[in-house]
């Protein structure tokens, strides 16, 4: 009967094992070692389609329930507040998201770019800063007509499971937020908000572990294609994006962060504290049993001290009687 359960437990132990590792093949791709890796901009760019406003993507944007975003640019370990700014050129628009890193700061995450071309023909994309995502970071839908993807990109197996591309990443002009834009009642959004100063919906949560974040938002990729290591996608409207870039914002506590490798130290936070828990759990549990071995030592030590004690001291009585008799016995000779 106990063969039978340990043999239960070991199947069971090895079922329980398995997400892990099937986790891991998919947490690790793209993997920047930037902040950027707390702020999918597909996650990002996917909201932004679904929303009607630039106001209501900004609040969906810092939605606690949504956790979209996981940024913390400086350090206190809660997430930050992502504010849009928008700017517009003739038929061109750039949403700007940011974040008020302290009272004299403020970083660009990302800039979303809206453009109508002579033939109304409408693009987006989104583009990462290069300060949280590096260089030609660049994220838009895939065109009409792309096939199926499969779910998971590092998957090699014979029988992959594949997505069917969502309509609303493919049409760009039927977009919620694109027809607003682009109507007569748009009514340009500019925030209220900054540093030390957000709406009441935002509550400052703690940042989670970049593994789970990832995690929980990699299906938002199959719409799209760019991103890390690709050369494909290249900016639409060069003029847009100067524009923007003219005015780009960049902190110098970022900047200094990311040199220091700062924010890849706290991406790794939550499994080296694990990390440092489990190893200081088992070093407490082995000084633990090292002191009751020591302990049951000194127990036995005293044990066999008392034994050899009881021992001489019982020698020590008899040869004391004996030496009595003797000492009688030349008593009397002293008396003859």
């Amino acid at each position: 009967m106990k063969k039978y359960f340990l043999a239960f437990v070991a199947v069971a132990m090895s079922l329980l094992s398995l997400p892990a590792f099937s986790q891991t093949k998919e947490d690790e791709t793209d993997l920047l070692g930037l902040p950027g890796d707390n702020l999918d901009l597909y996650a990002a760019l996917t909201l932004f389609q679904k929303s009607k406003t630039i106001e209501a993507f900004e609040k969906s944007l810092n939605d606690e329930q949504a956790k979209i975003n996981n940024l913390d640019l400086d350090l206190d370990k809660k997430v930050d507040f992502i504010k849009v700014v928008t700017k517009q050129k003739d038929s061109s628009f750039s949403f700007i998201l940011q974040i008020d890193v302290s009272k004299t700061e403020t970083q660009d995450v990302a800039v979303i770019l809206v453009d109508k071309d002579k033939n109304k023909k409408i693009t987006l994309q989104i583009v990462g800063d290069e300060e949280l995502y590096g260089k030609n970071y660049i994220v838009e839908p895939k065109p009409a007509g792309t096939p199926p993807v499969t779910a998971n990109p590092g998957y090699v197996g014979p029988e992959p499971v594949t997505i069917s591309v969502p309509a609303t990443t493919i049409v760009v002009e039927t977009v919620p937020i694109v027809q607003y834009v682009y109507s007569p009642v748009y009514v340009p959004y500019v925030p209220p908000y900054y540093y030390g100063y957000h709406p009441p919906y935002f509550a400052f949560v703690t940042v989670m572990a970049v593994s789970i974040y990832r995690h929980n938002n990699y299906y938002y990729h199959a719409g799209y294609h760019g991103g890390y290591h690709n050369t494909t996608v290249v900016v639409h409207n060069h003029n847009n994006f100067n524009n923007y870039h003219s005015s780009r914002n960049v902190s110098n506590t970022v900047n200094h962060n990311r040199t220091s490798g700062n924010y890849n130290n706290n991406n790794r936070t939550s499994n080296s504290n694990n990390n440092r828990t489990s190893n200081a759990t088992n070093n407490r549990a082995s000084s633990s049993n090292n002191r009751a071995s020591s302990n049951n030592r000194a127990s036995t030590s005293n044990f066999s001290s008392s034994s050899r004690s009881n021992s001489v001291g019982a020698s020590r009585t008899r040869s004391s009687g004996g030496g009595a008799s003797m000492s009688r016995g030349g008593g009397g000779g002293r008396r003859r």
